[in-house]
């Protein structure tokens, strides 16, 4: 199972960016996170400077981990693409005709969010269930 640790995710995205940006050769999964990137150019700056992969991106700061939120991307993308958990899927196909791609992902990353702060909180394995639901509901809330 791939775990890379917080500093190969942040070279990851520095190095895809870096050669993005120079027209090099991505791979497959370089490409999916270039193009996450490009929707996001309040992150370039950083993405462009080897020292962001040190920075402390915490709350407090009121600073938003660019690392953190296109690792969100990355994942809901490929949860999507393999239904895992079972009817994530459907529920951002419902979620994104009413927001389009990018803002039903950044609906979803709440959801995935909470569903890893309450995991964390409790000592339970994370609620694919729950997780689904609370997608559905965001799909569906008028």
């Amino acid at each position: 199972m791939f775990n890379p640790t917080k500093d190969e995710v942040r070279q990851f995205f520095l190095s895809a960016w870096q050669r993005h940006r120079g027209g090099g050769v991505l791979t497959p999964l370089e490409m999916i996170a270039a193009d996450w990137m490009e929707l996001h150019p309040e992150y370039h700056a950083e993405l462009s400077d080897p020292q962001s992969a040190d920075r402390d991106y915490s709350v407090e700061q009121g600073r938003t981990n660019p690392f953190l939120h296109l690792s969100m991307h990355l994942s809901i993308a490929e949860q999507v693409s393999i239904d895992q958990p079972p009817g994530i899927r459907q529920a951002f196909e419902l979620l994104r005709s009413r927001l389009g791609e990018h803002e039903a992902h950044h609906a979803i990353m709440e959801c995935l969010g909470e569903m890893l702060w309450t995991a964390q909180r409790s000592g339970l394995p994370p609620d694919g269930a729950a997780y689904v639901d609370c997608v559905q509901r965001r799909a569906t809330a008028r």
